[in-house]
């Protein structure tokens, strides 16, 4: 529901300035005509916005009242609220996201990836591995390691692929000598993307690091890309599990399979009759297009070998079992206006996104006067070097340890952030305890802390400057206010006021009513032999339908008989005779098409139509209640904040 009331209310707009036109007023708040045609225009569900009187009349009405609900939100200071105001403050963060990034960077990003999309590079690697939430003085040997096998390789001491398949950490790759075959673009990591394409053929490049570790990569081969395929597959499984006697059953099947094809049936109709493949199964065995490096090497190779759309592959094995493929068709590389928009979005969710960051904020460092003071910095690890490491209080802190150090470790904006001011941070970040290499954390801490700074300080100048950014908070602050206060006196309100419910109830009970028919429990026997011991309990007065379930239903067979107790509707009850259904009485049982027994233990019968309950119809009360209590709280709002419209200004809004 909540989605829905900001969705709608997500049109307002930021009330014109200046002298335009009003077209009306409520309370002492002008509402201009160019607001409303913007708004009107913007939440149009057609293209082109109806522009008759009643269209623009009813929309009047629509629009009047939100912006009375919403001054009222603001008279009640809903936004002071620290729910809404946390929930206001996700949403800038979430929305300055797209805003806070160096827009040219992110282009050169876009067009660079576009341009490896149209190579392929067949590469090598060896890693050493190295978590990059280590001390700093445990990458040593690591990359020491690397550098020694980068040494003898380039001095012709060692073969690239023997010193893979001896060192690297890669268990995806040591055993191919650390042959990951050919990757494109957006496929790995942006560290590991710069080395391959930045390597020539033949070459190793310099140790490099990413978030995995240390790593040399060696270019075997580059080509034009190969685009992308579209194929269609029939797949035998052969788990491992099931070894060589798997493997010979699944053979068995696929001769079976290139049989019915010599024959001539049709490859759609042998999908369904064979494939073991459900994900593709819904689309005859279509698989999504993909391009190198997206699925099995072994598939791969057999779906681009196929030259024209029709063409079929011989069987093929992968670690999931046999295939035959069918190619369907295959597309070159797009042009980059077609694929830009969608190129952009993985760019902006790939680790090169970073490298946008980054520019921005050195940007912004730049364009407001940024500076740290390193040796400021340095006297503060040296008083947190000397926390204890030991004890029960090992590596535990306080702020309040340095509210005395007022030394200032950057400078922005003409602001002074001080060593205390980041203890504080740091404080809040680690919960008052450093794990780890004291200075490698803490100097993570401050790169944090300082993007922290400059991101909430963009994020004001966003609101501040930014009039898209500021029109989109305020549609959003509008909504949840709207939301908070609809919920309070509608909502919430219809489910919580029980005595108002209650009396509403009263006032209309004969609208709810139950149509002739009967109380009591409907069993359902598994089979005969349950329902045998069923009627033998259901004979003894005072059976309790729990009494049945416990004696009946075990862990062998814990569905013996199913039993569901409520009121029922004769009209409702497929082939129910009313007659057969007497108080006090269990009807004679009736056998379902699945073999089991339906019997009814009658409560009590009702021949004429009787109201339900308050309980019994509280869905369709509530309900009702929520709108008696819309409408009466739209009229009081109306009421509070009287309307005017300037006739000739609406007037000449109307196009006939």
């Amino acid at each position: 529901m909540r989605k829905l009331v900001l969705t709608f209310f997500a049109f307002a707009a930021i009330t014109a300035q200046g002298y335009a036109q009003t077209l009306f007023e409520f309370g002492n708040t002008p509402v201009s005509k160019e607001e409303f045609l913007r708004v009107y225009q913007k939440n149009s569900l057609n293209k082109k916005p109806e522009m008759n009187e009643k269209a623009l009349r009813e929309y009047l009405d629509l629009y009047s009242l939100f912006r009375m609900k919403v001054k009222e939100a603001e008279l009640q200071q809903i936004d002071t609220i620290p729910s809404i105001q946390n929930e206001l403050d996700n949403y800038r963060k979430q929305l300055a996201k797209n805003y806070l990034t160096d827009d040219q960077v992110t282009e050169q990003l876009v067009k660079e990836a576009y341009e490896r999309m149209k190579q392929e590079v067949h590469v090598q690697h060896i890693l050493i591995s190295s978590s990059i939430y280590v001390p700093s003085a445990d990458t040593v040997a690591p990359y020491k390691k690397i550098d020694s096998i980068y040494n003898e390789i380039v001095k012709g001491k060692a073969d690239f692929s023997k010193m893979a398949m001896q060192y690297s950490e890669d268990p995806g790759s040591k055993a191919q000598g650390g042959d990951i075959g050919y990757m494109t673009a957006l496929q790995t990591v942006y560290p590991f993307e710069n080395a391959a394409y930045n390597t020539p053929v033949g070459k190793v490049s310099k140790p490099f690091r990413t978030q995995f570790g240390y790593h040399i990569v060696k270019v075997l081969d580059k080509r034009p890309a190969s685009g992308q395929v579209t194929v269609q597959q029939i797949m035998v499984a052969s788990p491992k599990s099931k070894g060589e006697e798997g493997l010979v059953a699944a053979r068995k099947r696929m001769d079976s399979i290139q049989a019915d094809l010599k024959k001539g049936i049709a490859f759609d109709s042998l999908v369904h009759r064979y494939s073991d493949d459900k994900y593709s199964m819904p689309e005859n065995g279509v698989l999504k297009p993909f391009g190198i490096g997206e699925v099995a090497p072994e598939f791969e190779k057999a779906a681009f070998a196929l030259k024209k759309p029709g063409d079929i592959s011989a069987p093929i094995q992968t670690e999931y079992g046999l295939h035959i493929i069918k190619l369907i068709a295959k597309t070159e590389t797009k042009p980059f206006d077609s694929v830009r928009t969608a190129l952009k979005r993985k760019v902006e969710n790939d680790s090169r996104a970073q490298v946008a960051k980054e520019a921005f904020y050195a940007k912004i460092k730049q364009q407001n006067g940024f500076k740290d003071y390193p040796a400021n910095m340095s006297e503060l690890e040296a008083k947190v070097m000397k926390i204890p490491d030991t004890g029960k209080a090992a590596n535990s802190f306080r702020a309040t340890d340095f509210a005395s150090m007022n030394k200032p470790v950057f400078t922005f904006a003409g602001k002074d952030y001080l060593q205390s001011d980041f203890m504080k941070y740091a404080e809040t970040m680690t919960r008052g305890r450093l794990m780890g290499a004291r200075n490698a954390v803490l100097r993570d801490l401050m790169t944090y802390y300082q993007k922290e700074v400059l991101t909430d300080f963009e994020e004001q100048k966003l609101v501040d400057e930014n009039p898209d950014f500021k029109s989109l908070m305020k549609e959003y602050k509008d909504g949840i206010m709207l939301f908070e206060l609809m919920d309070r006196n509608v909502w919430s309100k219809a489910s919580k006021d029980t005595v108002g419910l209650k009396e509403f109830y009263e006032t209309r009970k004969n609208k709810y009513m139950w149509e002739p028919g009967f109380i009591g429990s409907i069993y359902v026997f598994k089979n005969e032999e349950a329902l045998k011991e069923g009627q033998k309990m259901l004979a003894k007065k005072g059976t309790k339908d729990e009494d049945v379930m416990k004696k009946l239903n075990s862990k062998t067979t814990p569905d013996a008989v199913v039993v569901q107790h409520g009121h029922y509707e004769f009209s409702k009850m497929k082939d129910m005779q009313p007659a057969n259904v007497i108080k006090g009485k269990v009807t004679e049982p009736k056998k379902n098409d699945n073999g089991s027994y339906t019997v009814i233990k009658v409560d009590d019968v009702f021949t004429t139509p009787t109201p339900k309950t308050l309980e019994e119809a509280k869905g369709y009360i509530v309900a009702e209640y929520q709108d008696y209590l819309e409408k009466s709280w739209n009229d009081a709002i109306r009421k509070k904040y009287p309307m005017h419209v300037d006739e000739k200004v609406f007037g000449s809004m109307v196009q006939q």
